[in-house]
């Protein structure tokens, strides 16, 4: 794949150049009401220096390209990026600007930027709301120049390096993500379903959940993999058998609060740790011991897991073993994160195949994503292509998954298996549209596509692995997650998902389908993050993706 950056990049210059970086609705039907005034004089701030520029001088501006006064002082590519974002509109419309302003991430994206605007009466969030919304609804659409003419405020007083340095943090792919989450989604036009769900399936079950300890050796490979096996005495072998696979430099804990929920309901839970990707092979890696990471790990990952299936089948076979006749190994489930995601894609069937990450891999690696980044290692395999599905996996969930590099252009197009995979429109580190979405338009049916609006590459994590991002810088490449107890309603709505996915291998399949459906994730949405769940991409959602990424 190849990137149309230029376009995005405008884009995020658009919102950089004036502060403006996330949208809102200011009409009165969304409960702000419309300004009865409107910014004509914007004064710029550099440093000690000030400039009071017209409205009529910046149009002028953006026709003729020449900037007024003392913007003059700007570096040259400070003036390219600032005339740039003038004569751009953004394709957003009313009711997108709207939906994503009140998502968590809008809202603080929204308090991020305000602090470039001096305002009085301290309302900058409030009045980008509404100025943004507005201008919205320009025949031209939203545009710098609209966003000013809307801002409810005679005066507009930007202090433009900080302005800069909050545009640095955005993801150039955020706005097409968002575009892309709203345009399969079109139910959330209209009022919440009518549709009496007959239970909640985010809610624990009855079973008391119990956690055995292994510690696992493969001579052959010679790796010692830790496994926490989540079970209960309600476990029985007609319920699939759950492997977990943790993401990159990450560890088995990651999806703890997923373990014990399906655990609870019956469900044996295997969580196990890659030791040549984990945290402490990163720890090791930061004090020079090894290396960060070998090409040989993705193809170690789907080998650990046929590794702890082989185990967990030889205790289901121990007499008076606590697991003994409890472990439907041959019928099983897998759920992976981020690195694990591809992991479990690559279990399921998808084809490894390196021929043009190995090319790409070549180029600029500042232009890709950490994603990416970490995909490129596997260009030092020896051969082109690899084949690692397990027969005993039969269904997936990859969640944040990386997919772009690693799988070729064909690759996804050889699982076998059920699939639900999981983007986050936030994520930096796997970014939705190039690790998700255009891979999962390859994934063969059955399956499942679910959008969180305003989730980020960690908010799915348990809520114990996540403490390291509070007050961590933020990037454009990391940085900014919503976890923790802000991202409480991902969790729940994960919850939910994977019962309803695991309940499929069961008899119980028609009592749980109710919940794969969009009905349900527009009913479990909430303000801060929508749900939109889809089994095929619509062509003009499509078209939304073919714009930002070039096969």
């Amino acid at each position: 794949m190849k990137r149309s950056w230029g376009s995005l990049k405008t884009v995020a210059g658009f919102f950089g150049a004036l502060a403006l970086p996330a949208v809102g609705i200011a009409l009165t039907q969304f409960g702000v009401n419309t300004p009865a005034i409107a910014a004509d004089t914007i004064v710029v701030r550099l440093g000690l220096f000030t400039e009071t520029i017209s409205l009529a001088e910046l149009q002028k501006a953006a026709k003729t390209g020449e900037l007024p006064g003392s913007l003059q002082r700007l570096s040259e590519q400070q003036r390219r990026f600032f005339l740039g974002a003038l004569g751009m509109n953004i394709p957003m419309n009313v009711v997108t600007v709207n939906r994503l302003v009140n998502t968590q991430i809008g809202t603080t994206i929204l308090n991020d930027f305000a602090t470039a605007l001096a305002r009085k009466d301290k309302a900058g969030v409030q009045a980008l709301r509404a100025g943004l919304v507005l201008g919205s609804t320009a025949p031209q659409g939203l545009s710098i120049l609209s966003f000013i003419a809307a801002y409810p405020s005679k005066r507009l007083e930007i202090d433009l390096p900080k302005a800069f340095i909050v545009a640095g943090s955005l993801n150039t792919a955020f706005w097409r993500t968002q575009q892309f989450m709203l345009t399969i989604a079109p139910q959330l036009d209209s009022k919440t379903p009518q549709i009496a769900f007959p239970f909640d399936p985010s809610q624990p079950g009855i079973a008391q959940v119990k956690i055995l300890n292994l510690s696992l050796n493969d001579q052959k490979r010679d790796r010692q993999i830790p496994v926490d096996v989540y079970w209960s005495t309600a476990a029985t072998p007609d319920k699939p058998l759950i492997v977990f696979s943790h993401g990159f430099t990450s560890v088995r804990t990651d999806l703890h609060y997923l373990a014990e929920h399906l655990a609870s309901h019956g469900y044996v839970v295997a969580a196990l740790e890659h030791p040549g990707s984990n945290q402490t092979n990163t720890n090791s890696a930061l004090q020079g011991k090894t290396s960060v990471m070998k090409p040989q790990e993705f193809l170690d990952r789907p080998q650990d897991i046929n590794f702890v299936l082989d185990e967990l089948e030889k205790l289901n076979q121990t007499a008076n073993h606590p697991l003994q006749g409890k472990l439907a190994t041959n019928n099983a489930m897998v759920i992976g994160h981020s690195f694990g995601g591809g992991t479990a894609l690559a279990i399921a069937g998808a084809e490894l195949q390196l021929e043009h990450l190995k090319q790409r891999c070549k180029k600029n690696l500042t232009s890709l994503s950490l994603g990416e980044n970490m995909q490129c290692i596997a260009q030092k395999l020896p051969e082109n292509t690899y084949q690692l599905r397990d027969t005993r996996i039969k269904q997936a969930i990859a969640l944040n998954p990386t997919t772009s590099l690693i799988f070729g252009e064909t690759g996804l197009t050889k699982v076998q298996v059920p699939t639900l995979v999981l983007a986050s429109s936030a994520d930096k580190t796997t970014p939705a549209l190039t690790e998700q979405i255009a891979g999962f338009d390859k994934i063969p049916s059955p399956k499942w596509l679910v959008g969180i609006v305003g989730g980020t590459h960690l908010s799915v994590k348990d809520p114990t692995t996540t403490f390291d991002q509070i007050g961590k810088p933020n990037t454009p490449i990391s940085g900014g997650e919503v976890v923790g107890e802000q991202a409480a309603d991902v969790r729940k709505y994960v919850k939910a998902i994977a019962l309803a996915f695991a309940f499929q291998m069961t008899p119980e399949a028609k009592n749980y389908a109710i919940f794969l459906t969009s009905d349900y994730a527009q009913f479990a949405s909430t303000t801060a993050f929508p749900f939109h769940l889809i089994t095929q991409i619509p062509p003009d959602a499509m078209a939304v993706v073919k714009e930002f990424v070039e096969k």
